[in-house]
């Protein structure tokens, strides 16, 4: 299962209301869609006219070596997120190397009466807007 449709519907919702592109944010990450979703999240952005690939790291191809780990599909969208944002992102935007990004984590909206009923398991991609000081000291708007 890749979240890929989920995360290009949600970035590109997010971009039309906010009036902005890849280009305005420092970076942009997902939870875990490793390479074969990142590849998919990037050709469904495209057929939008929208290129990430400037600015996107996946948050499960940030920790996983796929040369020297066999992880398959990776592993837990939001597990993957958390370890990333807590050790790496974090630590960028207190330092003010990042003072604008997105984050996306990725990840199935698991209901128990939905797999009872045989239902399809939803992929999901809520995004936050995270945004430190400037160089300033000042807030950014």
């Amino acid at each position: 299962m890749t979240f890929s449709p989920a995360a290009a519907d949600t970035l590109i919702t997010f971009f039309r209301d906010t009036e902005t592109t890849a280009e305005d944010y420092d970076i942009i990450f997902t939870g875990d869609l490793g390479s074969v979703g990142t590849d998919l999240l990037y050709e469904l952005m495209s057929r939008e006219d929208y290129d990430i690939r400037c600015r996107h790291s996946d948050c499960g191809m940030m920790i996983y070596d796929l040369e020297k780990q066999d992880v398959h599909a990776g592993g837990s969208g939001c597990g993957c997120s958390a370890s990333v944002l807590a050790t790496y992102v974090l630590p960028r935007l207190i330092s003010g190397e990042y003072e604008n990004i997105l984050f996306l984590s990725t990840g199935a909206l698991m209901s128990p009466s939905s797999i009872l009923q045989g239902q399809n398991i939803l992929g999901i991609a809520p995004v936050i807007n995270i945004r430190s000081k400037n160089k300033k000291g000042e807030q950014m708007k």
